[in-house]
């Protein structure tokens, strides 16, 4: 399951991504702010810990637990980063959430929207979700403009709605529905 725009193509992990995978983690700039982890430590991150990665995102998806893409450039097959959907509830729901994430060297050139926006389609298209929300910290101005810049509806604020860092976190809630 994949779909691809003009400069991108969006589809699951394979072993054979993990040169492009690592090389571009490795390459991240420090970060930028607060919700960017910026560089990371990979020396855990070997090849057959990243094969075991790949047939970890194949089971969730197996189970409609969650659909991990990777994004990647079509001309030089670069990982630009990921973009996500957790199943919340199916049955008379549909309903996911979506993550994305774009590798800090490669913001500003357009291609989070772009993806997401792809990703989207394959979401209601493929994965017959009816209901996608993006869950956002209320400081993040980066995601809340792209989840705007899509088409993304704010909801609502929900309170104390995410554990993390060791707290409770409110998150905005932004939503697309299929149509």
């Amino acid at each position: 399951m994949c779909t691809e725009t003009d400069r991108l193509l969006i589809r699951p992990l394979k072993k054979t991504d993990y040169s492009n995978w690592l090389n571009e983690f490795t390459n991240r700039l420090p970060s930028q702010h607060k919700h960017d982890k910026g560089r990371m430590n990979m020396s855990n991150c070997s090849e057959q810990w990243f094969v075991q990665l790949v047939r970890d995102h194949q089971e969730l998806a197996l189970a409609d637990q969650a659909y991990i893409f990777g994004i990647f450039r079509k001309d030089d097959d670069a990982h630009l980063g990921m973009v996500d959907f957790s199943t919340l509830a199916r049955e008379n729901f549909q309903w996911g959430r979506i993550g994305y994430t774009i590798h800090n060297q490669f913001w500003r050139q357009g291609y989070g929207k772009e993806a997401v926006l792809a990703a989207l389609q394959l979401a209601f298209s493929e994965l017959h979700y009816h209901r996608i929300e993006a869950h956002i910290n209320l400081d993040n101005m980066a995601s809340i403009e792209l989840a705007k810049s899509i088409g993304m509806e704010f909801e609502c604020i929900r309170e104390a709605f995410l554990f993390e860092a060791g707290e409770w976190i409110d998150h905005r809630v932004y939503y697309k529905n299929a149509h």
